[in-house]
């Protein structure tokens, strides 16, 4: 999963915690104590939803399928796709409403160094909306590739995702639900603090 379907499974939670699970892969090791409490609960929570994700039959079983010279990036394209899926699965008020939030949590405080120059720019291009349109997301990939050493193995999976889209939206529409099931935070249910 990627910012958009990060930011979906914790909306429940305070800015603080949303924050912390759309910087979360800009933070390095264990040691959390440079964060407040809610930051580094949600810096914990999108690393279970990373975990549960990768463990995930469905995440396996594409994987599998993948080209194998690309396997290794495969889970990297993956990430984008589901927050493709992601996008096309909320509603329009939904995604507005979402966007809007990470948005606003991300204007409002610094992002990590590895992530500090990519997100005024993942802000001002919109990327949250554009990644329902499926040539964008694959235009994501194709750059993420570029900051890669060696070939941009991300581009050559493109064409794979490409043809294989019918059946990542099926994989998709089975991931979705049990990630939400599992690790979902909607609006009500209180502060999450667990560690």
């Amino acid at each position: 999963m990627n910012f958009l379907a990060h930011g979906w499974l914790a909306r429940g939670g305070s800015d603080d915690f949303l924050y912390g699970n759309l910087i979360a892969d800009g933070v390095k090791g264990v040691d959390l104590s440079a964060w407040n409490a809610e930051q580094a609960s949600g810096i914990r929570h999108h690393r279970r939803v990373d975990a549960f994700v990768d463990g995930h039959p469905v995440v396996s079983s594409v994987l599998e399928r993948s080209p194998r010279r690309q396997r290794r990036y495969a889970g990297i394209a993956l990430d984008l796709v589901w927050d493709h899926f992601t996008a096309r699965t909320l509603t329009s008020d939904e995604r507005h409403w979402l966007v809007h939030r990470c948005y606003r949590v991300l204007a409002t405080r610094p992002a990590p160094a590895r992530l500090a120059a990519m997100m005024p720019v993942l802000v001002e291009q919109d990327w949250l909306n554009r990644y329902a349109d499926f040539a964008f997301t694959c235009r994501a990939i194709e750059g993420i590739g570029q900051r890669l050493s060696g070939p941009n193995r991300l581009a050559e999976l493109v064409p794979w995702l490409e043809e294989d889209y019918e059946r990542l939206s099926r994989d998709f529409e089975r991931l979705w639900p049990a990630v939400n099931d599992a690790l979902g935070l909607a609006p009500g249910n209180g502060p999450l603090t667990r560690p």
